[in-house]
């Protein structure tokens, strides 16, 4: 992400949504991954003129949080990413278009009654959703529209749904869900499989649902599908099985 050749100072990212290891600074993101400025200084210039928004909301702090599902939109380029991992476990710089840029998935972390008896559920980005579908459990995945905060689609954590790793080894890998291992008083483990065939088990934590029969978003280059180091090799050498 940062060059080990220019010192040992990065930006720290602000108080925000995501935890500071599960994010990425605007300040990095511009101008170390677009190269849209050349030094903090001039980031700075660019986030005061209100040019930079995240989910449909301008930021001007040059160190704001975003995290993984969010989409960053730059007006002035008419351009958009979603933060997304890749197979490597990095935040990818990954372009969508101004339709896909309108939603954004959302994991459910917490769901709870409020005051005066009004239910809510709270998300993996910090949103507290009111009134929310009784349906909803903990771990199950919403489209939010980020224009008008409403849900259009729900993804339950169960088994045939598409999901992606955020977190452990297998980070950035994507696949159906297979089987759940339930463990009481421990951690459920669960079983993916990509397209490649190739399953996988991480704990129930780590796994994101990203959509039903097929994703809900559009993914990096690599489309989830982690390569052996052999295949990573005939890839780079042009060999062809």
């Amino acid at each position: 992400m940062l060059d080990k050749l220019t010192g040992v100072w990065a930006p720290k990212p602000s108080a925000g949504p995501h935890k500071s290891r599960e994010c990425l600074p605007l300040i990095i993101f511009l101008r170390n991954r677009l190269k849209y400025a050349l030094t903090g200084n001039e980031v700075n210039l660019i986030m005061k003129q209100r040019l930079v928004k995240v989910d449909g909301r301008v930021r001007t702090d040059i160190n704001y949080p975003a995290g993984f599902q969010d989409v960053i939109s730059l007006e002035k380029t008419d351009e958009n990413f979603r933060l997304v991992y890749d197979v490597k476990g990095r935040f990818a710089v990954h372009r969508i278009t101004a339709e896909e840029a309108q939603y954004k998935l959302c994991k459910i972390k917490k769901v709870a009654v409020g005051k005066g008896n009004i239910p809510y559920v709270v998300t993996h980005d910090g949103r507290t959703i009111r009134y929310a579908d009784p349906i909803l459990k903990t771990n199950d995945t919403i489209k939010l529209n980020t224009e008008t905060g409403e849900i259009e689609d729900i993804a339950s954590f169960e088994v045939g749904n598409v999901a992606m790793c955020v977190q452990g080894h297998n980070l950035g890998r994507v696949g159906v869900i297979v089987h759940r291992d339930r463990h009481h008083g421990g951690f459920d483990i669960i079983h993916l499989k990509d397209k490649a065939g190739h399953e996988y088990a991480t704990r129930m934590s780590n796994v994101f649902v990203i959509g039903k029969d097929k994703p809900w978003i559009t993914l990096p280059k690599e489309k989830g599908i982690r390569k052996t180091v052999i295949e990573e090799r005939d890839r780079r050498l042009g060999i062809k099985k």
